[in-house]
């Protein structure tokens, strides 16, 4: 886990390198890579590569980066883990290959030199890479499946800058930082910004499962190599799969044991939830030592229903685990508000408990933990599962029902929203499709709200751009069942978007990589045809794979989310319903906004 830079003035005209801008770039994501440093400039400098480094795999300095093939032909930056890298490496070994290290990024290098951009479907986990190849004359940047670690990009039409992190790309200058409006709709629209935009017009989020190849004097478009509707359309047009009953515990136990490569300790988030109690079961399962767990609490939440903490440590102390409690207070979150803040790299409305959770974690000396995040999404635990289809079928059929509806919410979103949420005022306009039903569902604020939060202009430019209900549409093109296109929609629009960038960004500010056994593209293409036919396997599955019997107050809970009590704190003291929920949440994302202004 690391953080990765570097400029390449592709153009003939383009200025050579800037060292110095790097070397900012470079530093600006300390925290992302506290264990060692590295800078390349070539001979022409025309090409620059940046790498802060946080040491997980090959601890010596033979994994440092940027790293150089025995050829001096291909150098490299990589940021994430390349969970099969030793059945890579003994693969190539035994085609003649050689060795300097026992990294997994030397064997990116060599899997490239041997099979090309076709290497990149080969690798099992999470990674975002810069290869220069100079023989080719080229640069290739690739980014995994899910889109797990980050990677932005800036081209100015002569250089391309990339980093993982977009505050060290503005921190090195040469950005067109002038405000991009979808980027701004976007967040008040969903919580989060979505890709490929973000708050600036001369940077984009480089698309997950795709590579791209820029070369002297172009830049190609990106190819995509992992895509996550054609895996679900594929599976849903084949024949249904035989399934021995131990299939789902096998696939999972797979995924775990490949996430727990490491040549540091390995921790679990354990929260009173299904999906993270199935991660520390199946982890203990494997039999290595010791399990570290690590729970964390919340004073305003301490003996009530909402309390994750007895529950967490009854799980903790039937699995046998070294548990790790951390309580934390309103004043400890008013502390730490600056440096989350300064942390958190595009504005999100979650990530607060990851933050915290992750600082117990580091504070413990544990570098590598693993979270059951994903679960919801493959193993349908959200309502959307069950309310988005039923709402796009019922209001689907209403005769003329879109047309109507926005006339009624025209004639009503003035005031129904100092009754009730502000989205009823949708109902009719939104609700007849599942693309439509689903931003009911998930949006922060309706985009009607837009213009008197961002003004006229800027929120229908940005709305003109980000087209939700047409980009909604066509990440679920093809797809016939209504519940696999909430899943495709769950997967791309909430936890590619939100959950795993939050989890990146809030873990890596106390230098912690975060892994998601859950969401590994080998296990969702061999998980996909269940999903898709006969007995789709649900939470109580998952939380029943695992050989270890658990509680069965965990067993049996139904879905609640993590609460954190932030909106709580942000609350005017009234009834709690829709509204005043709703209220909260919009106050906190008012708060997070006005940081990054």
């Amino acid at each position: 886990m690391c953080g990765i830079c570097g400029i390449y003035a592709y153009r003939a005209g383009a200025c050579p390198v800037d060292g110095q801008a790097l070397v900012t770039v470079r530093d600006a994501m300390r925290r992302r890579g506290p264990d060692g440093e590295g800078l390349w400039l070539s001979s022409d400098r025309r090409v620059g590569l940046g790498h802060r480094r946080l040491s997980i795999i090959e601890l010596s300095s033979a994994g440092s980066q940027p790293m150089h093939d025995i050829d001096d032909r291909l150098s490299i930056v990589f940021n994430g883990e390349i969970y099969n890298y030793q059945e890579l490496r003994d693969e190539l070994v035994g085609a003649g290959r050689r060795f300097n290290s026992h990294s997994d990024t030397e064997v990116i290098l060599e899997l490239y030199k041997r099979h090309g951009t076709a290497a990149f479907e080969r690798l099992r986990g999470m990674f975002a890479l810069a290869i220069w190849d100079a023989q080719e004359r080229c640069l290739v940047l690739a980014r995994d499946p899910f889109g797990i670690k980050p990677l932005y990009v800036a081209d100015d039409g002569q250089s391309l800058r990339f980093a993982s992190q977009v505050k060290a790309l503005l921190a090195g200058g040469g950005i067109d930082e002038r405000p991009e409006p979808a980027g701004h709709a976007g967040f008040f629209l969903w919580g989060h910004v979505p890709e490929p935009f973000t708050l600036y017009r001369g940077i984009t989020s480089f698309p997950a499962g795709h590579y791209q190849i820029i070369r002297d004097g172009r830049v190609e478009a990106p190819i995509g190599f992992a895509d996550m509707r054609q895996v679900l359309s594929e599976a849903e047009q084949a024949a249904a799969p035989a399934a021995s009953a131990d299939y789902l515990h096998d696939l999972l136990l797979e995924s775990v044991a490949h996430h727990h490569v490491a040549d540091v300790p390995v921790g679990v988030f354990l929260s009173a939830g299904r999906d993270s109690t199935t991660i520390a079961a199946l982890s203990r399962e494997l039999g290595s030592g010791s399990l570290r767990t690590f729970t964390l609490g919340f004073e305003n939440y301490r003996g009530t229903a909402r309390d994750e903490v007895p529950l967490a440590e009854l799980v903790a102390a039937q699995l046998e685990t070294r548990q790790t409690t951390e309580w934390v207070a309103e004043e400890e979150f008013a502390q730490c508000a600056d440096d989350l803040f300064s942390a958190m790299d595009q504005p999100s409305i979650d990530g607060v408990n990851t933050y915290f959770v992750s600082r117990l974690m580091a504070k413990a000396g544990i570098k590598v933990a693993l979270s059951g995040l994903g679960g919801d999404e493959l193993f349908g635990g959200y309502p959307s599962f069950a309310e988005v289809p039923k709402a796009a079928s019922t209001i689907g059929r209403i005769p003329l029902g879109r047309r109507v509806g926005g006339i009624a919410r025209q004639l009503s979103s003035g005031w129904i929203g100092r009754l009730t949420s502000p989205k009823y005022a949708g109902l009719l306009e939104y609700g007849g499709s599942i693309p439509g039903a689903f931003l009911l569902r998930r949006a922060l604020h309706m985009p009607w709200e837009l213009a008197g939060i961002l003004g006229r202009d800027m929120a229908e430019e940005g709305l003109s751009r980000l087209q939700p209900l047409a980009s909604m549409g066509k990440t679920i093109e093809g797809i016939r069942d209504p519940y696999l296109a909430v899943m495709l929609l769950e997967l791309n629009c909430y936890m590619c978007s939100r959950l795993l960038r939050d989890s990146d960004w809030a873990s890596m500010a106390h230098s912690l990589e975060l892994r998601v056994p859950l969401v590994d593209w080998h296990f969702f293409k061999k998980l996909a045809p269940h999903l898709a036919h006969g007995h789709r396997p649900r939470k109580s599955d998952l939380v029943n794979a695992p050989r270890t019997a658990l509680p069965k107050a965990v067993v049996d809970r139904a879905k609640t989310g993590f609460d954190v009590p932030v909106r709580d704190w942000l609350m005017m003291k009234s009834p709690r319903g829709i509204h005043t929920q709703m209220r909260g949440r919009r106050s906190w994302a008012r708060i997070v906004h006005g940081a990054f202004a």
